[in-house]
């Protein structure tokens, strides 16, 4: 057992329950000590606590791997489990789709990066009033500042390309205008903004040299990259091989869209072979991107993922496949690594999503794309631990999170006040 000195030798200038503090607190906390025999000079108070600190905060997937926070349902786990589940799998970088006060609250002190969602109600109003922007800010992005990491706004989700094409004009005016309050609140240094695309932005993806724009799409795509290219936003798309397999799976390798073993695809134009259509997908924006006279903008992957359950029709949609998909991705982001096409280009994506929701609309597929359960259990096995155990796995983390919550300052303290009722 490492040697632990008595509370005066460890800290002669310190009160005796302080000492004791320190002592029973690196006990505690974990079989890391800050203090040994050999030691020839005493470590101050505030360093022991930042050393015990470094220890027990869960470092993170930095730059490469997030999840979506979806919260279309009425039976997931409190956002405060969420936040000790997200420490716990070490998940960095947090989307949700709103400005949810009480989810921005519990993210506060958690060093967790978080893009939050304006919503597409919201895009006309702010459209044509910087002043509505102004207000929406000071109201959801202010108070929660500096404590939680809001990194980002998405002002809206999917709007190019969508059903409604009255927001496609106000989304360009909708940008501007939230970049520009954040700018009046000095806080354009610190936020991104941006606006998520699904693949119906593109006209073609196949091969991925082929990648381009739909003509349709374009007077409304070219002012939204010129701003974002000014204020040094990257393009955001949301990727989806089961999607894609989804709709053609008699002519879509399975293997190639889960990152298995197989033949792949031969891009004959820039004789390129791609491993897996995650990748493809990624290169056909850069393609898209550079036909537009964009080709500097790094792409980021705002949602992907694969299905663990769905209809009769939904092709591809078990546990079996979104294991493979979703572990094999992992795999992939923590390589960091480019594409075929651009190598030095980092890939980064958000998984979608962190719970199954059970009031989301539409397939069986849409509510079951989480990779944990409504419990806060995994929902499958690839390396995650669930707040509580499930079949999956019984590696699981305490609810209420025993490690980086009050749960963790009570034993703390009711060992100090034991030891010191008995000196």
């Amino acid at each position: 057992m490492p040697y632990l000195p008595n509370e005066e030798a460890l800290y002669p200038k310190l009160p005796l329950l302080a000492a004791i503090f320190v002592k029973y607190i690196l006990l505690a906390g974990n079989t890391f000590y800050v203090i040994n025999k050999n030691m020839t000079s005493y470590l101050s108070l505030s360093l022991c606590l930042i050393l015990l600190f470094n220890v027990l905060v869960v470092d993170a997937f930095t730059g490469t791997y997030g999840i979506n926070y979806g919260r279309l349902a009425d039976n997931i786990p409190a956002p405060e489990s969420v936040v000790t589940l997200l420490r716990a799998n070490k998940i960095k970088n947090v989307r949700i789709y709103d400005a949810d006060h009480s989810v921005l609250t519990a993210f506060k002190d958690s060093d967790i990066q978080i893009i939050i969602g304006l919503g597409k109600e919201f895009l006309k109003d702010i459209s044509v009033n910087e002043d509505r922007a102004i207000e929406w800010v000071k109201i959801n992005v202010q108070p929660y500042l500096p404590g939680t990491l809001i990194r980002g706004i998405a002002v809206g989700n999917e709007i190019l390309g969508g059903e409604d094409t009255e927001l496609w004009e106000v989304l360009v005016p909708a940008v501007k205008n939230v970049y520009n309050a954040l700018d009046k609140l000095d806080l354009s240094h610190k936020i991104e903004v941006s606006s998520p695309h699904s693949e119906a932005v593109f006209e073609n993806t196949y091969p991925p040299s082929a990648g381009v724009f739909k003509e349709s799409i374009l007077p409304y795509m070219l002012p939204l990259l010129n701003f974002s290219k000014q204020i040094g936003s990257p393009f955001y798309i949301n990727a989806y091989p089961f999607l894609a397999y989804k709709s053609d799976p008699s002519h879509i390798d399975l293997n190639y869209a889960l990152f298995e073993k197989s033949s792949g695809i031969y891009d004959a134009k820039t004789k390129l072979h791609y491993d897996n259509m995650f990748e493809a997908m990624i290169d056909a924006a850069y393609f898209a991107l550079e036909k537009t006279g964009f080709e500097k903008m790094p792409v980021i992957c705002s949602e992907t993922g694969w299905a663990s359950q769905g209809d009769e029709n939904e092709a591809g949609a078990n546990v079996k496949n979104a294991r493979t998909y979703n572990n094999n991705l992992h795999k992939l982001l923590l390589k960091k690594k480019g594409t075929p096409h651009r190598p030095k280009m980092v890939m980064r994506a958000y998984v979608f999503a962190l719970f199954n929701e059970n009031q989301k609309s539409g397939p069986t597929s849409e509510r079951n794309f989480g990779l944990f359960k409504a419990d806060g259990s995994v929902a499958y096995k690839i390396g995650f631990r669930g707040l509580v155990p499930s079949s999956a796995s019984k590696d699981f983390v305490l609810r209420g999170g025993f490690w980086s919550s009050q749960w963790f300052v009570a034993l703390v303290s009711a060992v100090v006040l034991t030891q010191f009722l008995d000196l």
